[in-house]
């Protein structure tokens, strides 16, 4: 099967690394920007090649009974990760300055923090995702501000607009944006907004389906997408 590695969405990009990747002992990472006017191929070629990326699931079954580690590579438009699990491979020594390990250092991409946590029980490890911790902040000061000025209609339209996929963690924070929504409406004597306003339910995407295309100016971005229109 062709290697895979060209995600054609945020949320494709998100799911594959916390599910595909982080989940499967997947821990050690570096992460990088395209420059803009640079040929993104190119550096999906360069890397590739650099650490024996694209080779076959038989291969990488071979490396790990070798006690080698295997190396997977990620791309989102500018923005890519090179993951490993354990194991030996030259990419630990050539990328040792800014190598993290996602147990303690999550991967920030999009708004979302990407990391691993103990299980409840504490007996394994999983992936966690969630609105990493200044957009968060952001977005609770954003709907404080705007809760006893809006309608119920209005408020709940732009909860279900933002642009964060349900994981757990997420769904928790937007249940405290609820909570301290209601609140000011409480003592306002507003109606409150129901839960149905919020998106809790995460639909699987195929994070390679549709190519993407996008403009030099696009291939660098690093900055969220729009949050809304409250004010």
């Amino acid at each position: 099967m062709e290697y895979r590695w060209l995600a054609t969405s945020v949320a494709g990009f998100v799911q594959h690394l916390a599910v595909g990747y982080i989940t499967k002992g997947y821990y050690f990472y570096v992460t990088g920007i395209i420059p803009e006017g640079k040929d993104p191929a190119k550096t999906d070629r360069k890397i590739m090649e650099a650490y024996g990326i694209n080779v076959s699931k038989w291969t990488r079954t071979r490396r790990k009974k070798q006690g080698e580690a295997n190396i997977h590579y990620l791309r989102y438009r500018g923005s890519y990760v090179i993951i490993a699990n354990h194991g030996v491979h030259r990419f630990f020594a050539a990328e040792a300055k800014r190598l993290r390990d996602v147990r303690r250092c999550p991967i920030s991409f999009m708004g979302y923090s990407i990391g691993c946590r103990p299980a409840r029980g504490g007996q394994s490890l999983h992936a966690s995702v969630r609105i990493n911790r200044e957009r968060y902040r952001a977005l609770k000061e954003r709907f404080h501000s705007a809760a006893i000025h809006h309608t119920v209609e209005e408020l709940g339209r732009e909860l279900r607009s933002l642009p964060f996929e349900p994981y757990a963690p997420v769904r928790g924070q937007l249940l405290c944006v609820r909570r301290a929504i209601n609140r000011r409406r409480a003592l306002a004597g507003l109606e409150l907004v129901p839960i149905s306003a919020l998106r809790l339910h995460r639909s699987p995407v195929r994070p390679f389906d549709e190519p993407v295309s996008f403009t030099e100016s696009e291939i660098s971005e690093q900055t969220d997408p729009p949050s809304g229109s409250l004010e």
